[in-house]
């Protein structure tokens, strides 16, 4: 294992190494939304890759960019499904039999980018279970008033019921990272729409975060001069879901009106 853990290590990848770990992430997915293929991100030397294989009620996909680990995974697995590249750069609901759910060991340096690839595909994922940074999950699932409730927090939970697992420490990893993971589990909440474009959305999101230690009333002035004054002395930290959604809606119609 250990030439695998050297060509990752650019990657940001830490290995698992327990097999009672890697079969509690295996078994965390609950069908959720009826979905028949998963996603692999990341699956390396298969540590989590042989436990999925044994659920015979989904067809398992693997993403994987690694070289070394593509050519380790074809000699244990045989025919496999392998989507050789970077997951990020790939139009995987034009390759996938839809829906389909997410499964993964996530590299940290790349998995913010993924959770925001989520919001992309979340017609089409009703279901995602992955470890990542400790730190990040709890960021993901905390509720509104928390320290750690932020921009992921709200635009995952938008669209997603989002629950913390368990925390898993550095032993069980080659090499040990310097901080503790975290296994979370998201499950589609069924929205279609949130009666707010997305991209309006997320944009207000982003910029109530940007200065998350002034009032919304001096946050968003990028966008706005005229803060709900239900909101405006308050700081995103402390604001809802439907709190953005309402205010998005807000936002949006002020530009309408002055157009």
């Amino acid at each position: 294992m250990t030439r695998f853990v050297k060509a990752k290590k650019h990657l940001g990848q830490h290995f698992l190494k327990d097999e009672e770990v890697s079969e509690q992430i295996a078994t965390a997915l609950t069908g959720h939304g009826g979905y028949k293929v998963v996603l692999e991100i990341g699956p390396g030397t298969g540590v989590l890759t042989k436990y999925l294989l044994q659920n015979h009620r989904f067809q398992l996909y693997l993403a994987e960019i690694d070289t070394e680990s593509i050519t380790y995974l074809r000699r244990h697995y045989g025919a496999i499904n392998l989507l050789e590249g970077d997951v990020l750069n790939m139009s995987i609901e034009e390759r996938l039999t839809k829906p389909f759910a997410i499964i993964g060991n996530l590299p940290y340096n790349i998995s913010s980018p993924i959770f925001f690839k989520l919001l992309d595909w979340r017609k089409f994922v009703p279901e995602m279970v992955c470890m990542i940074q400790k730190e990040v999950a709890e960021r993901i699932c905390a509720p509104p008033g928390s320290r750690t409730y932020g921009l992921l927090s709200v635009l995952l939970q938008a669209y997603y019921e989002a629950e913390y697992l368990f925390t898993v420490p550095p032993r069980v990893f080659v090499p040990p990272p310097k901080v503790d993971s975290a296994v979370i589990r998201l499950k589609t909440k069924h929205i279609e729409d949130l009666g707010c474009k997305q991209s309006d959305f997320v944009n207000v999101v982003k910029t109530a975060f940007n200065q998350r230690r002034k009032t919304l009333r001096n946050a968003l002035k990028p966008l706005t001069n005229c803060v709900l004054p239900l909101y405006a002395d308050k700081r995103a930290e402390t604001l809802s879901v439907a709190d953005f959604v309402a205010l998005t809606k807000d936002i949006v119609e002020q530009r309408r009106s002055q157009n």
